[in-house]
């Protein structure tokens, strides 16, 4: 039987198959990789997956995929499913430690999982998620454009794009209303630590109608009077909003307001 996917958990199962070649090559597998695969549905990525790299680890919610993955994976023996929750999930419990993080992301928990993944599985060196077009092109924005937001700057205080490719919505079932895109980023050394400038960073961006001053002091960060004076120290208008700050001004900011 033919799993459905279930709405309420974001999953749109990929059938093209097309498109395995293409993470593939952003991925650049190599025999040795060990593989971490979030959300592996079906199996089909998971299996292609396989008989390229050393061990795939992956991790599913749905255990009434379990029947499903199984069939896919008869006869593979460098699969470790494990049926649980990603967003909470112990990824210091896999052995060996994945370098890379090759997925058909959940669409409802694509931008959390991302985000967590950058300090919370340090071993990582290389994603190749599939994600929805909007959540990629946010992913790397630029400042003063409306894409433009917390997770951009998060995402490339900690890594560089190095591939991007657009997925029509034909690629998967059942089919999404919307466009995706598959995107590879690679992590940068001696990036700052997420926890650090995540707080400060988020509270910016909560309230984009005001200035960033305001937003820190709302979130209970610094006083106004403290954010405006970190902001004039760093050559910014004390009214300055989130939106017009680079991802290494942000850096700056959050070491005067902590």
């Amino acid at each position: 039987m033919t799993p459905r996917p279930k709405k309420s958990l974001g999953q749109h199962f990929l059938v093209d198959e097309n498109m395995l070649g293409v993470i593939g090559r952003h991925a650049q597998l190599q025999p040795s990789d060990i593989v971490l695969e979030i959300g592996p549905g079906t199996g089909i990525l998971t299996s292609y997956l396989a008989s390229r790299v050393r061990r795939v680890h992956a991790v599913e919610l749905d255990r009434s995929l379990d029947e499903p993955l199984r069939e896919t994976l008869a006869g593979v023996d460098n699969v470790s499913v494990v049926f649980g929750d990603a967003v909470t999930f112990d990824y210091e419990s896999l052995d060996p430690q994945p370098a890379k993080l090759v997925a058909n992301l959940p669409y409802n928990v694509a931008t959390p999982l991302v985000l967590d993944s950058l300090d919370g599985i340090p071993s990582l060196t290389r994603w190749v998620v599939m994600v929805q077009r909007e959540v990629a092109d946010r992913f790397f924005a630029v400042p003063r454009t409306k894409a433009y937001g917390s997770v951009s700057v998060l995402l490339q205080l900690n890594a560089r794009r190095v591939g991007f490719h657009r997925v029509p919505p034909t690629a998967f079932r059942p089919r999404p209303r919307v466009e995706s895109a598959i995107v590879a980023f690679e992590r940068i050394t001696d990036a700052p630590p997420v926890a650090v400038v995540r707080p400060v960073v988020e509270a910016s961006f909560a309230h984009r109608r005001k200035t960033l001053a305001n937003s820190v002091a709302l979130a209970g960060l610094a006083p106004r009077a403290d954010a405006e004076r970190a902001l004039a120290a760093i050559g910014r208008r004390v009214d300055s909003r989130a939106e017009e700050l680079a991802p290494d001004e942000f850096v700056a900011l959050a070491r005067l307001l902590t």
